[in-house]
């Protein structure tokens, strides 16, 4: 039997049938389920449950105490803050088992979600979108966009290096640590130049 090419604290819970990929770190008292695949160099705190069939692309950062149900897609390079909770189910009832009725919520490349941030099922949040501290997220999330608030209101944009940008008349921002250029467009969107 081959060692496994991750690692994971021996209090953890891997269910068979999961795909971990190299160099990813699994810590205490976290439950990973059945069919789930974890990208390489995934770092995944303690006392998280990675729901069945959940997709984390490489190089994710989950802090403690974190639930990712089923339905949820994460792409690389994804920060999810500590206690942040996604949903899956629009109208739970304890009663009525809504198995079959699970949404699906996507996580685009370079994401944050802050610290104990909700993210409403049915969502998708765009690449390099920073969504502030206890933010209730309910709709559509653009690339780059900083949304804070309950519910969560999008005040700003952020470059992808997690800088708050301003634009000159032009509709042109610098990232002060990257110099990368950012275009704002008529659409009132961002694009990285």
């Amino acid at each position: 039997m081959m060692e496994p090419e991750y690692f994971a604290h021996e209090t953890a819970v891997i269910d068979a049938g999961c795909q971990i990929g190299k160099g990813t770190k699994i810590w205490h008292f976290t439950h990973i389920m059945k069919g789930c695949v974890i990208g390489e160099q995934c770092n995944i705190g303690q006392n998280c449950v990675i729901s069945p069939d959940v997709i984390l692309g490489r190089n994710v950062k989950i802090q403690n105490n974190v639930s990712i149900y089923t339905g949820v897609i994460c792409e690389d390079d994804v920060f999810l803050g500590p206690s942040m909770v996604f949903t899956n189910v629009i109208n739970p009832r304890s009663h009525i088992l809504r198995r079959d009725q699970y949404m699906k919520t996507l996580v685009r490349k370079g994401a944050s979600i802050g610290a104990n941030a909700t993210i409403v099922c049915g969502n998708e949040i765009g690449e390099y979108a920073f969504i502030g501290a206890g933010a209730v997220v309910t709709k559509y999330v653009p690339p780059y966009a900083l949304i804070v608030g309950n519910p969560g209101r999008h005040i700003g944009w952020m470059s992808a290096y997690g800088h708050r940008l301003h634009f000159d008349d032009a509709g042109i921002a610098v990232c002060p640590e990257s110099k990368e250029h950012y275009q704002l467009t008529k659409e009132g969107l961002v694009i990285k130049l």
